[in-house]
């Protein structure tokens, strides 16, 4: 029986990788024997009445006239992850990045004498500049007994971050291959849009940042047009990004062409992965921030569906050019145009890509798997 305190701010509903992950993985290692210590948010009860592992709620909020003005958010995860702690007989003390969780689960695990595990995924280990916030993110991670890194290139900056190799384990994201297949019902998706079944149909999703090269799809879409290359561009998501989207749109006048249709639902992503040709998300680093992974891509895949990545960040973990899609620089409009080109003008090819992502989805990321991984890691300290 698996016994861990898992700390975690996201988890569902919080919609995002790092919460499906959370809530994915441990209902598959155990029961209520597993605790998970996380944010209180709208739409929680409905969660923690059906998940298996025992749930409980902090509010986690920054306070705004406090210096730091995260010191209480800190000190209310400290307390009760430390009176669980000192109540229950856990295995290891899990946490899902290496702030705020990270302090706090290493803080308590040595505390209570337990092993510590930290998370890291890549994209909050290149944000935070070189200030206090970065030290202190080092010190966790250093101080961790394992680090799990959600990717090639995340073990990388790890390194740079000067953590301990031998302290390091590569555990890539998971998919509910169950939700997640070929064959879904989704003609009705593309009618609602006017797009016929012979036209092609590339799909983006996520949060409407400029780092997911949304606004470069665009103009690469513009760019195809003109060369009269026709497809249709459905950009599903919500985001900071949405009014400048528009903007591109009606500047390129695309407005028949790409498709802005917001949240899409837990029952139709499935859905709109099967209703397309081709997924696209040709993210690209600004300021340090990059695509630690790239969940959604490993979704597309599940789908039998070949993908468009951008080179920066971890993508080449959820990506192999050439073979499951392709990886071009996201920061030039005519890489993503010619990319975009490959794969609606070799549908054989596409095909291929889209069954060999298929098959390597069945066989390295089910959820199942990634939990039997996390079961296996080793805490004994390194020599």
């Amino acid at each position: 029986m698996n016994r861990f305190l898992v700390l975690t701010e996201l988890f569902l509903p919080t919609r995002g990788g790092t919460a499906v992950w959370a809530a994915e993985v441990y209902k598959r290692l155990g029961g209520k024997a597993i605790h998970i210590v996380t944010a209180d948010v709208p739409g929680a009860a409905a969660i923690d009445a059906v998940h298996p592992n025992r749930i409980h709620r902090l509010s986690l909020k920054r306070v705004a006239w406090l210096r730091p003005e995260s010191l209480a958010m800190y000190a209310r995860f400290f307390f009760r992850s430390l009176g669980l702690a000192l109540t229950h007989r856990f295995d290891a003390v899990h946490a899902f990045r290496a702030l705020p969780e990270g302090l706090v689960a290493w803080a308590v695990a040595r505390l209570t004498f337990r092993p510590v595990v930290i998370y890291a995924h890549g994209e909050e280990l290149t944000t935070w500049g070189r200030g206090g916030k970065y030290k202190a993110m080092c010190f966790a991670l250093r101080h961790a007994d394992r680090v799990v890194a959600n990717s090639d290139h995340t073990r990388a900056t790890l390194l740079e971050m000067a953590v301990d190799p031998a302290r390091i384990t590569i555990i890539y994201p998971g998919v509910d291959v169950a939700v997640f297949r070929p064959g879904l019902e989704a003609n009705d998706l593309r009618e609602k849009l006017g797009i016929h079944a012979d036209e092609k149909l590339v799909f983006s999703v996520g949060r409407l940042s400029r780092r997911k090269g949304f606004d470069q799809m665009i103009r690469a879409v513009a760019q195809l047009r003109a060369e009269r290359v026709v497809l249709h561009y459905v950009i599903a998501g919500i985001g900071e990004d949405a009014d400048y989207l528009d903007q591109l749109i009606a500047e390129h006048q695309l407005q028949g062409a790409v498709h802005r249709v917001g949240a899409v639902g837990e029952t139709d992503l499935p859905r709109w992965l099967n209703a397309c040709d081709l997924f696209a998300m040709p993210n690209r680093d600004i300021n340090g921030d990059n695509e630690g992974f790239g969940m959604v891509f490993i979704e597309a895949a599940a789908c039998g569906k070949p993908s468009l990545a951008g080179e920066a960040g971890g993508t080449g973990s959820a990506v192999l050019h050439q073979q499951t899609g392709l990886r071009v620089d996201g920061h030039s409009v005519d890489a993503v145009a010619a990319g975009l080109h490959i794969f609606l003008t070799r549908p054989e090819q596409t095909r291929e890509w889209g069954q060999q992502a298929l098959l390597r989805v069945q066989r390295e990321f089910s959820w199942e798997r990634v939990a039997e991984k996390t079961r296996q890691l080793n805490l004994s300290q390194p020599d």
